[in-house]
């Protein structure tokens, strides 16, 4: 007689509210609709101050109860404060965390247990291109590099198809790799 022993995974993750809402969405798609918004206000320079708190999903407007704060500006080789993180900074940070968050959802769902997840991300900018110096020249990343260091109680290849997983859900990635359409208008 074999004995089995249940293993018990915390990655912090409430997979059966994620895959609940899967079956609350299919039931009812216009729910799965959200729209997040960003309020930036400029300050000085090349400073500036993003609030961020309410969005539409579910059908209705909801409010956090605390906004938060991301401020962004430039190097001082920009004849800049450097106060905070450059935008294409935050893009790196965001797009780092989306797939952070997608692994441990994925290894949650699995029942893979995670040690640790590291995430280096790397872009590549011209900023010729963002000087108007050169038309041909993209203003924004001609390369992105991202770099994983899993710990799990898993295998390679295991480990492996939890990146691809987090890589072939991430909103950041897709945002990255996509085309997205951003209109632009004056109040």
């Amino acid at each position: 007689m074999n004995a089995q022993t249940e293993i018990t995974v915390e990655n912090g993750v409430n997979t059966e509210a994620l895959v609940g809402a899967r079956e609350a969405f299919a039931r009812t798609p216009e729910a799965a609709a959200f729209t997040f918004r960003n309020t930036c206000s400029w300050i000085s320079g090349t400073e500036s101050s993003n609030e961020i708190n309410g969005y539409f999903g579910l059908g209705q407007e909801h409010t956090r109860p605390e906004s938060f704060t991301i401020n962004s500006d430039h190097p001082v080789v920009f004849a800049a404060r450097d106060t905070a993180p450059t935008p294409p900074e935050i893009v790196l940070s965001a797009l780092a965390s989306c797939l952070t968050g997608g692994v441990a959802s994925v290894a949650q769902h699995r029942g893979i247990q995670l040690r640790s997840v590291k995430v280096n991300v790397e872009g590549d900018v011209d900023v010729r291109g963002i000087l108007g110096m050169d038309p041909d020249i993209r203003n924004g990343f001609g390369a992105i590099r991202v770099r994983f260091e899993i710990d799990a109680d898993a295998t390679e290849d295991d480990i492996r198809a939890l990146v691809a997983q987090s890589q072939k859900r991430s909103a950041v990635f897709d945002l990255l790799a996509n085309p997205t359409y951003v209109h632009v208008d004056l109040a």
